[in-house]
């Protein structure tokens, strides 16, 4: 499995590809900034994932996005968008483009792996069982692109508890570890995800103990993909 990654800090791009060969057997290609991937690609370069650093000179990771989803060569290729910026206006711009993950620094081997499972692992069968994007919205009384941006939020909190919940055992703060997952259940239920809700559920009271935990919060991560991209067809008038 091909993967591209896109950094113009020469130190942040080595310790995400660190993190990516740590994942697993993978064929790892490095552009030194938007305009140099941009350019591999139009050579022909076809990574199934490409993670993306957010601010670069010549060409940012938004534009880099905004230029993948207008190609059809490209359009369906899985883009992680990599920042440290969590506010609103972000996380819109970025669903809005159709960006498929999001990982916050400071990165952690926890977001690379749920990202790298949910592209290239068979989902679970419960994955894409969800509540319309349509009923969603009229429960919750908000718009398409409030949708987005609270599935792009929730994303990022799943991909960001891979990690934290491995920390939070090695430290034996299991009351944390399991209140954090319980925290994201009740997310998963207030999106309208219900596979991803039953599978937290299944886990039982001491699953953040082991790997099972991070097979689940993979699965959701695509149910959120799944989600957002019925929200973004609604919101386009499909």
């Amino acid at each position: 499995m091909k993967v591209l990654v896109v950094d113009d800090d020469v130190v942040s791009r080595m310790v995400l590809m660190h993190l990516v060969d740590s994942c697993g057997s993978y064929d790892i290609v490095e552009a030194a900034d938007g305009q140099d991937a941009w350019e591999q690609l139009e050579a022909g370069l076809r990574p199934q994932v490409l993670f993306c650093d957010l601010r670069m000179p010549r060409l940012s990771g938004m534009d880099l996005l905004a230029r993948v989803r207008g190609d059809g060569a490209f359009d369906a290729m899985p883009f992680i968008l990599v920042t440290s910026s969590t506010d609103t206006a972000t996380l819109d711009q970025a669903a809005g483009l159709g960006v498929s993950g999001l990982i916050v620094k400071p990165f952690q081997a926890g977001q690379v792996r749920v990202h790298l499972a949910a592209f290239s692992d068979p989902p679970a069968a419960w994955a894409h069982r969800a509540e319309p994007p349509a009923a969603t919205m009229a429960r919750l009384r908000i718009d398409a692109r409030r949708l987005l941006a609270y599935l792009g939020g929730f994303q990022v909190q799943l991909t960001a508890a891979s990690g934290d919940i491995d920390a939070m055992v090695a430290r034996a703060e299991m009351d944390a570890a399991r209140e954090r997952v319980e925290r994201l259940h009740a997310g998963c239920i207030t999106l309208g995800l219900a596979g991803a809700a039953d599978a937290f559920d299944a886990l039982g009271p001491d699953s953040h103990e082991d790997d099972r935990v991070h097979l689940v919060l993979a699965d959701a991560v695509r149910a959120v993909l799944a989600q957002a991209s019925l929200t973004r067809a609604i919101q386009n008038g499909h």
